[in-house]
């Protein structure tokens, strides 16, 4: 069950169906499947994931498109099994190449995309579909099958072909008191598993969570308590998508006379439609807009806003640093009801201590029960794998020691180890004759948007970025006389965030001349990108000596 590093995998035989993950396994984010039967691609998913610390800059992280970048001809359709962004978010990006994609799910879903796609100048070619739901994009046949997670319309998606069926969970739990009173249709999966599921692709996030996932229900009263008892003004930071959340709220807005306004770009839109579309039924009268905020006094008002991550950029941070519209202050009430997404936990506690800082009383997930996780836990995987009866299972959506994780509960209800596949993103599965095996691996890597780039920054740029921010910048300008062998100018040093004075580098001076002197005068020609290495080396040695530091060196050597 370890993971391999195979070459690259074999020519795909007619008759056997080809799995290959572009993203989602190893990584929270960014989750995408491709499946190729007969010259024919089918895609589950396309998401994004959001950089870390260690990747400055960056504003999303792609999955890798080349692998089917010369074949998109080939795709007969994009299903997208929820409206997360990190399962819908790089659509757009994909449609950029390909725009007659047509792209299936249900209709929040595909709402969710639609506005998405606006904002690219993008109109697709769209196919609603619900639970129970059956379609033919030969060679695969598409089954869709209700499930409960953190957004409604949810979709697990059944694939069937002739060499084998695979069932694909999407992200669900098994909440049995939905709000929406919708639930993960176990009824649908045990039929599915008297059929026969050759391959199991299922959720991970929580695989090592003992247990099952709190219902959604109980966080009600503890949203009630705290709108009962706060007298200023409540801020509730919550993931745009999470229409559940936003309607707990809302009822409690209407319950203890207060108006709601939404923050954020991404909130208001994604609201906008789940309320037009149904999924979100608004008391009459209790949204204002929030501009009007300030006419109404702080105990009658709630903010639903974004950056319930600790996103630089969202509402609640730049609140918490003091240069949003909105200013917190003491005795207001902040509520954090989300999960911290792996990654993002230092970004979430510099949030919350500028908050506290402000003088406002913080609730997190940590303090108080105003979140549970969309995702099912370890005794909800295992009444899954003892439902479904699964051939083969390949863990889906998670880091390592979730896929780990939930690849040992396939084992312990009886899977055969042989057959628990513990792959990672670029892995490539063959399926035939109701066997999975790992054939090869693909290169896989990350894709940065930065601004209006995509894919242009590499890991060389980010590593310059990183040394800049840890280490600091140098700069070294020289001009040189290549004909009398002198040096005309210089060297000029100039640093930037080094923590030095400028003239801390006058020891060096002298030994960067000496050493360019040499080799201007040398009987060997040097060229000018060979000179400037020498004042890199000169310089780095010296820095790296006396200073403990490794900064950015950028050498100019001018010749006249």
């Amino acid at each position: 069950m370890a993971a391999q590093r195979l070459m690259t995998p074999p020519k795909l035989k007619n008759g056997t169906m080809r799995i290959v993950a572009l993203g989602g396994l190893g990584e929270v984010g960014r989750n995408m499947a491709v499946f190729e039967l007969d010259g024919k691609i089918l895609i589950v998913d396309c998401g994004v994931l959001f950089p870390e610390e260690e990747q400055p800059g960056v504003d999303l992280i792609l999955p890798d498109f080349s692998y089917i970048e010369d074949r998109l001809d080939d795709v007969v359709g994009l299903v997208l099994t929820h409206g997360h962004e990190d399962h819908i978010g790089a659509v757009p990006y994909l449609l950029r190449r390909q725009p007659d994609i047509p792209l299936i799910g249900s209709t929040l879903t595909l709402a969710l995309v639609e506005a998405k796609l606006a904002e690219h100048k993008i109109k697709p070619y769209t196919l609603a579909v619900k639970e129970g739901d059956i379609e033919e994009l030969a060679p695969f046949e598409c089954e869709f099958v209700a499930v409960n997670h953190s957004i409604p319309d949810a979709l697990a998606v059944h694939i069937r072909t002739e060499a084998g069926s695979v069932l694909h969970t999407g992200d669900f739990k098994m909440d049995q008191l939905p709000l929406d009173g919708r639930i993960t249709d176990l009824r649908h999966f045990a039929k599915l598993g008297e059929e026969g599921v050759d391959l199991f692709m299922t959720d991970s996030t929580n695989a090592d969570v003992p247990g099952f996932t709190t219902p959604e229900k109980e966080i009600g009263p503890t949203i009630d308590q705290y709108f009962a008892n706060s007298t200023r003004r409540i801020i509730v930071a919550s993931f745009s998508s999470h229409i559940h959340r936003v309607q707990q709220v809302l009822d409690a807005a209407e319950k203890h006379g207060r108006r709601v306004a939404f923050v954020g770009r991404s909130m208001v839109r994604n609201m906008s439609i789940a309320a037009k579309l149904g999924y979100l039924s608004v008391p009459e009268g209790i949204l204002v807009d929030i501009k009007k905020v300030d006419d109404y006094p702080d105990n009658e008002v709630v903010l639903m806003s974004t950056g319930s991550q600790g996103e630089p950029m969202a509402a609640l941070s730049r609140m918490a640093n003091g240069d949003h519209q909105i200013q917190v202050g003491d005795g207001d009430t902040v509520i954090l009801a989300s999960s911290m997404i792996p990654g993002n936990e230092n970004a979430v506690f510099r949030v919350i201590n500028g908050l506290l800082k402000l003088g406002a009383d913080v609730v997190h997930k940590g303090t108080a029960k105003v979140h549970v996780s969309g995702h099912a836990s370890a005794g909800e995987l295992l009444y899954c794998y003892n439902i479904i009866k699964p051939n083969n299972v390949m863990p889906v959506h998670g880091e390592t020691r979730h896929l780990i994780a939930n690849g040992k509960l396939a084992e312990e209800t009886g899977v055969d180890p042989e057959r628990v596949l513990l792959c990672e993103d670029g892995s490539v599965v063959d399926l035939r004759d109701g066997v999975a095996r790992v054939t090869g691996q693909i290169e896989c890597g990350y894709v940065y948007v930065d601004g209006s780039s995509v894919g242009e920054i590499s890991e060389t740029d980010l590593k310059n970025r990183r040394v800049l921010g840890e280490e600091g910048f140098i700069s070294v300008v020289t001009v040189v006389n290549r004909q009398t062998g002198q040096i005309v100018s210089g060297p000029d040093i100039h640093a930037r965030g080094v923590a030095e004075e400028d003239q801390v580098f006058k020891d060096i001076k002298p030994k960067i001349s000496k050493a360019l002197t040499e080799a201007i005068q040398d009987t060997q020609e040097h060229t000018t990108h060979q000179l400037q290495q020498i004042v890199r080396r000169t310089i780095g040695s010296w820095v790296s000596r006396k200073l403990r530091r490794k900064p950015m060196i950028v050498p100019v050597v001018v010749e006249t």
